[in-house]
């Protein structure tokens, strides 16, 4: 990926460089605006939320969540109650600067090769990332390596479709208070059938389950956006599953 960079132009009042697709500098140049709920990262709070819920309470002291590109810690209201230590990774250190300010323990590491040991974690939660990294099923097998037996895998991410590509792409980047332009390769987003297989030779038999911002959110007549659950995988999906024992 090239960070080259153009010249300063304005995105929903944020300035903001205009760089290749996927470019993970981009995270740099939004990097006051993570925590605003109602700016270009709207949407990732609404899924946070919903991946929060998905999250079991921890089974035991001392119980560990993976959270792979953490991005500011968006997750960490949505689970500081439920008794983990919460460790997040992501290759971005204007990012880790805040989830270190939300109570997470911040690692600079490629979700493609984690420094973690086998089996560390009761949970791995892998948001909004699978959809920009160049190899799926290493990015899912590590996930999977450093899950113990028992343990809960949790991801949401963005659907190889036409339709996610339209939508997530084509109109998000142009409505106003919509995604920022560029932050998506469609090229990169997940193949549905591949994902499942790569979390089965992981171990993990991953249910989907559709998500949907809701039509006033969309329309901008609520205070904060908000997501809930819809019957189609196609475009925005959220997956969970329990790592199985060896046999």
């Amino acid at each position: 990926m090239s960070s080259a960079e153009a010249p300063c132009v304005k995105v929903v009042g944020v300035p903001q460089l205009v760089r290749a697709r996927n470019d993970p500098g981009q995270y740099d140049d939004l990097a006051d605006v993570w925590w605003d709920s109602s700016g270009p990262f709207a949407l990732l709070h609404a899924i946070a939320e919903a991946r929060g819920g998905l999250i079991p309470p921890a089974a035991r002291p001392g119980a560990v969540l993976v959270d792979l590109g953490c991005g500011a810690g968006l997750l960490a209201p949505h689970i500081r109650s439920l008794g983990y230590h919460h460790i997040g990774l992501d290759i971005t250190a204007s990012a880790l600067r805040q989830a270190g300010e939300h109570g997470v323990l911040p690692v600079r590491a490629d979700v493609l090769a984690l420094p973690l040991p086998d089996s560390v974690a009761d949970v791995v939660v892998a948001g909004e990332i699978l959809e920009h990294v160049t190899d799926l099923r290493r990015a899912v097998a590590e996930a999977c390596r450093v899950l113990r037996p028992g343990g809960t895998l949790v991801l949401d991410t963005l659907a190889d479709t036409a339709l996610a590509k339209l939508l997530a792409v084509h109109i998000a980047e142009r409505i106003p208070g919509g995604a920022p332009k560029g932050i998506h390769d469609p090229a990169l987003f997940v193949d549905r059938a591949e994902l499942r297989a790569a979390c089965a030779r992981g171990g993990v038999q991953i249910e989907l389950l559709g998500l949907r911002p809701t039509v006033g959110a969309l329309l901008r007549r609520q205070d904060k956006m908000n997501v809930v659950r819809t019957w189609s995988t196609a475009v925005l999906f959220q997956g969970h599953g329990i790592k199985e024992a060896p046999r």
